[in-house]
């Protein structure tokens, strides 16, 4: 039943892995019948995510543990993402509610299993990694920044600055302690933890900004749409940006495709030239992959 997973795990496994990692994506579409698990790394804890309900949890631990050769697992955590407020339960080990992640040479604070999201996207890792190479002396702006885990990306790249807006004070502080997790200067970092829509002065005030990213929820009730908002903070790009500026745009909808960023920033930037795309992940690899994260790097002129 799991022998799909228990192949994934015995390679992933099969060697020392102290990075965060996806290590089995059956929301990829490519294992049939395992389409509703995934399973990240945060060493020492596996956490197993599931979209609708398993069939013989026993089963499916038995696959877990017998792949883990090198005794690296410590804590197996089963979410249920298919009911409210996604509750988990412990599967294996004691309880690990919080802990400091390596990826790279960059640590990330994770909670795996407490709350729906861990604290840390692995589909962004490229994202970041590109970041610590193309940000040098840029002032950069993070929409929807989260736990600011690409504007530690951007500090580690050399940014200048880094400006995080995101509505949620929780993640905003979450994000201030990666970043001195990371021992990044704190004066040159600012937080907006307010609604975006509501921010554009207190944004300009710290621009104008070299790197813009735009990672937004696809749909975040009262706050956010992509369908709807998006275009909205696209017309602000000219008044926030300097001239050549690098604008990364993410979209994580299963329902709109990769040429609909491309369309948008046509009708609504029509100066910004598309660049590439930033893969996600490949272990997040997809069968469909426009269903899956689509990154768009455009330029200003």
């Amino acid at each position: 039943m799991y022998a799909a997973i228990e192949k994934s795990l015995q390679q992933f496994f099969a060697e020392p892995q102290p990075d965060a990692r996806r290590v089995f994506h059956g929301r990829g579409q490519r294992f049939v019948g395992l389409e509703h698990l995934c399973i990240d790394w945060f060493k020492p804890v596996l956490l197993l995510t599931a979209y609708s309900p398993v069939e013989n949890v026993v089963s499916l631990l038995d696959a877990v543990q017998s792949s883990d050769s090198l005794a690296q697992i410590q804590c197996v955590i089963l979410q249920k993402r298919y009911e409210r407020n996604a509750p988990s339960d412990l599967l294996f080990g004691e309880p690990i509610e919080e802990l400091v992640i390596r990826e790279g040479e960059l640590v990330f604070e994770v909670r795996p299993g407490k709350q729906q999201n861990a604290g840390l996207f692995l589909d962004m890792r490229l994202l970041r990694e590109w970041l610590q190479v193309s940000c040098t002396d840029k002032n950069v702006l993070n929409l929807f920044a989260y736990t600011c885990s690409l504007s530690v990306a951007a500090l580690a790249g050399g940014a200048a600055t880094v400006t995080n807006v995101d509505m949620s004070k929780p993640s905003i502080r979450w994000g201030e302690k990666n970043h001195r997790l990371n021992r990044q200067d704190l004066r040159c970092i600012r937080s907006i933890p307010y609604n975006l829509f509501t921010s554009w002065g207190r944004i300009k005030q710290f621009g104008r900004y070299d790197l813009v990213i735009i990672d937004p929820p696809s749909r975040q009730r009262g706050s956010f749409d992509v369908e709807k908002n998006y275009a909205a903070v696209l017309k602000k790009l000219h008044q926030l940006c300097n001239p050549g500026a690098d604008i990364i745009a993410a979209l994580n909808s299963p329902f709109l495709e990769s040429d609909y960023l491309i369309e948008l920033f046509a009708a609504h930037v029509p100066d910004a030239a598309f660049i590439d795309f930033i893969a996600p992940a490949p272990e997040f690899a997809d069968k469909y992959p426009d269903r899956g994260l689509k990154i768009c790097r455009f330029k200003l002129p």
